[in-house]
């Protein structure tokens, strides 16, 4: 007896061992058809888990990766009792549920339930075995070779991301968003309960087309999790009530070019998590889009916000419309390389402050000049003569922005933005010029704002980020007084139709803003920087042709503030910060940019309250070209009786010292007469030699009389004309009416102007040296 049991005992451990290698065999010979993680369809989210634009698998299936932690304990209950309450204990089958499903099968002579547990419905999804009694077979021997391979919740994750939802819709977290329009994490109990049935049968349960067979399967799952005690009566109750929403199928397509960005730049990766807050990127897509509809066909735009503190990007809209093909909605123009016209003068001045060439209130001169032989002018042609450095930079004026980067140099001045991540593309082999300042070169915007954060960080501009793992990059680009004293500057800008006085109720963001346009009407800029975050609006086309009229203040900057005042705010965003301990005021003065000096106020024509950097206060720079005379300080010796100036070696018998503040030459044409009065000359005393002060040739207008009027001939359209000629003059000479230059002559060539408005008008011819003349007139008609 002893001896047969022994027998049986070795039979079977050798029918258990053949079973166990056979096993093994056949688990060599046909391993486990695992998705692989690195290929399949790719989600974007955005920061709170929005989905932003999928990207779908070579078949053309919707699955978005998810985790069992991140689907609602709701849904997952739901699940499991539903389809495999014994999931956490079983081997992979059911037997007493094959058991049952075999006696239907003998009784009905048909398969009526399949007995599938969940690891069985996974083996199937990944195996493709069809519904017969051989695929059942081979579910089974796929299900306990799953059990064998993966852990419980790798199974139930592997059912999370592929089950069988309608159509090309894979996975509950796809579902969730395609249906209800929300993650699977904050699912309510009916939705869980939907959404637990659907997978039984997708076509025919589908919510959006067939809503009433939809209620009736959910609510059984609903009864179901009643009567087996898993939720109240009172929670089912309640989950019943809720209807079943007919939603439309539509794939996200929301900052889609920054989606097909990341998802390019990280081709494997399933599931992408950007910096974006959706519900701004919505709201501002649509904004982008209601604004072009005024605007010229083929028009685009380009819009950026970005997070001052992490540098993270709240928006991203890299066209008017992705798809568009008239306006090329395919090209991401928040990184085209384009023309951004004046945009980088704040970075210019505040370079300038930081080399001590400036103070904000340090006098500049806006008129017509030569810088070896570049003669930039003025976007509206009119020039303002002696004005502010602070003033300058907010009328984005190019003669004062010309003459600073010739003093720090076009090449030093750019290796300083490229260091700090703001490249400038040239054409090749070319080298950067003085033209730079005004557009003569290409930016990206997500630089271009990077760069912009040092406003409001500083002086430490950064590297845009677009998701959450994206490292922070920063590198200054201005000190931290430079940078505060700039965009002190740019923030005493009035809004646009907010003159100084007007009613505001002080509760909107003080903005740090700049506008360019780039030569031709090809781009219009405008960027704004406010305590918490930078905006940057580009408009044009992105083709490159013109867009004739449309410039920045008064394309690109109303979305601008439009954008600004639909952010997030708080009360610090309005107050004004103070200046850090490197910045200081102090009372400058005028011609000679020192500061004032009680001891002698005759040397302060004007005076001004100036933001000074380390306690510096620079001199007005230095002339150039200006072969009369350079602005400064005069030391004279005058007779005390005539008060004649005494010129070398003359001497009278009651002589005194004074000294004259001079303005530079080019400025006179738009002193007053009394500044002029206190910046001339006294006469040279008779006897004296030359001192070499008063040798300005002087020019003289030829042509016309002062104080005279002229009129259009009677019953004639045509304009009052007049042929003028400046004598005395021998090289270049810049012709200004009413302070717009109108055009240019050499020597004592004829200048001839049509007048086409009636009234005063005034006249200045202005000489390379500084030598000038001017004339009023009246035109009559």
């Amino acid at each position: 007896m002893k001896t047969r049991i022994v027998k049986l005992l070795r039979g079977a451990a050798t029918l258990l061992l053949c079973l166990l290698v056979l096993a093994v065999v056949l688990d060599r010979l046909f391993p486990l058809p695992l998705p692989d993680g690195s290929r399949g369809s790719t989600v974007v989210l955005a920061r709170d888990g929005t989905p932003l634009r999928a990207f779908p698998d070579r078949d053309g299936v919707w699955r978005y990766p998810v985790a069992v932690e991140d689907v609602s304990p709701l849904y997952i209950q739901a699940l499991l009792t539903y389809e495999d309450r014994w999931f956490w204990r079983h081997p992979g089958v059911n037997p007493l549920a094959l058991a049952r499903a075999f006696a239907q099968w003998i009784v009905h002579g048909r398969l009526v339930s399949g007995g599938s547990t969940l690891t069985m419905q996974v083996a199937r999804i990944l195996d493709g075995t069809p519904h017969s009694t051989l695929g059942k077979l081979r579910q089974i021997a796929r299900a306990l070779q799953l059990e064998a391979h993966l852990s419980k919740r790798r199974i139930l994750a592997l059912y999370l991301e592929r089950a069988p939802f309608g159509g090309t819709i894979e996975g509950v977290e796809a579902a969730s968003w395609a249906y209800l329009g929300k993650p699977a994490s904050r699912l309510s109990r009916a939705e869980a309960a939907l959404l637990a049935v659907l997978p039984q049968m997708p076509s025919r349960l589908r919510p959006d087309r067939n809503p009433d067979a939809a209620r009736a399967a959910r609510d059984k799952v609903l009864a179901r999790m009643a009567d087996l005690g898993v939720w109240t009566r009172a929670e089912v109750d309640d989950a019943r009530v809720e209807s079943v929403a007919a939603r439309a199928l539509q794939p996200p397509l929301s900052a889609a070019l920054l989606a097909e960005r990341l998802h390019a730049e990280r081709p494997r990766e399933r599931r992408i998590t950007t910096t974006i807050d959706a519900e701004l990127q919505r709201a501002l897509e649509a904004r982008v889009s209601d604004y072009l509809g005024r605007l010229p066909e083929r028009t685009s735009a380009a819009l950026l916000v970005v997070d001052n503190r992490t540098l993270e990007a709240r928006a991203y809209v890299g066209s008017a419309e992705f798809g568009d093909e008239q306006r090329l909605g395919h090209v991401d123009m928040v990184r085209a390389w384009r023309s951004p016209g004046s945009t980088l003068k704040p970075f210019l001045y505040g370079l300038a402050l930081d080399d001590g060439l400036i103070d904000s209130e340090s006098l500049l001169v806006d008129a017509p000049q030569s810088f070896g032989g570049y003669r930039p002018g003025n976007f509206d042609l009119a020039y303002n003569g002696p004005i502010g450095a602070a003033e300058a930079l907010r009328l984005s004026l190019n003669v004062p922005a010309v003459d600073l980067v010739d003093r720090i140099g076009p090449a030093r001045f750019a290796a300083r933005l490229a260091n700090a991540g703001l490249d400038l593309r040239l054409p090749r082999g070319a080298e950067p010029n003085m033209s730079v300042i005004l557009g003569g070169t290409g930016v990206r915007m997500e630089d271009l704002v990077g760069a912009y954060t040092a406003f409001n960080r500083g002086g430490v501009a950064g590297r845009v980020r677009y998701a959450r793992d994206d490292a922070t990059i920063d590198r200054r680009i201005l000190s931290e007084g430079a940078a505060w004293i700039v965009r002190d500057i740019l923030e005493a800008n009035p809004r646009p139709g907010y003159a100084p006085g007007t009613f505001d109720p002080g509760t909107r963001p003080r903005v740090a803003w700049k506008t360019g346009t780039s030569y031709g009407y090809r781009d219009a800029w405008a960027v704004g920087a406010t305590r918490a975050y930078t905006v940057a609006v580009w408009i044009g086309r992105p083709d490159g042709t013109p867009l004739p009229g449309q410039y920045g203040a008064v394309t690109a900057l109303p979305l601008m503030f439009q954008v600004v005042d639909s952010l997030p705010r708080n009360a610090i965003a309005a107050a004004p910060s103070p200046p850090p301990p490197s910045v200081s005021q102090r009372e400058v003065c005028w011609p000679l940019g020192l500061a004032f000096d009680p001891a002698h106020p005759e040397l302060c024509h004007q005076k001004h309250t100036a933001w000074v950097l380390d306690g510096v206060v620079p001199p007005t720079l230095a002339e150039r070209d200006a072969t009369s005379w350079s602005a400064g300080l005069l030391h004279l010796r005058i007779d005390a009786a005539t008060g004649e100036r005494l010129g070398p070696g003359c001497t009278r018998k009651h002589m005194r010292e004074i000294e004259v503040a001079r303005w530079p030459a080019l400025a006179y044409p738009w002193l007053s007469r009394d500044l002029r009065r206190r910046a001339s000359l006294p006469a040279l005393a008779r006897g004296c030699a030359d001192d070499g002060l008063g040798t300005t040739l002087p020019l003289r207008i030829d042509g016309i009389g002062p104080d005279a009027a002229i009129a259009r001939a009677p019953n004639s359209s045509t304009p009052a004309t007049l042929h003028l000629r400046a004598l005395g003059a021998t090289g270049e000479v810049q012709w200004l009416v009413n302070g717009r230059l109108a055009g240019s002559t050499q020597g004592a060539g004829v200048f001839a102007h049509a007048f086409e408005q009636t009234g005063p008008q005034t006249i200045t011819a202005l000489a390379d040296g500084g030598a000038w003349a001017q004339v009023r007139l009246r035109v009559l008609r």
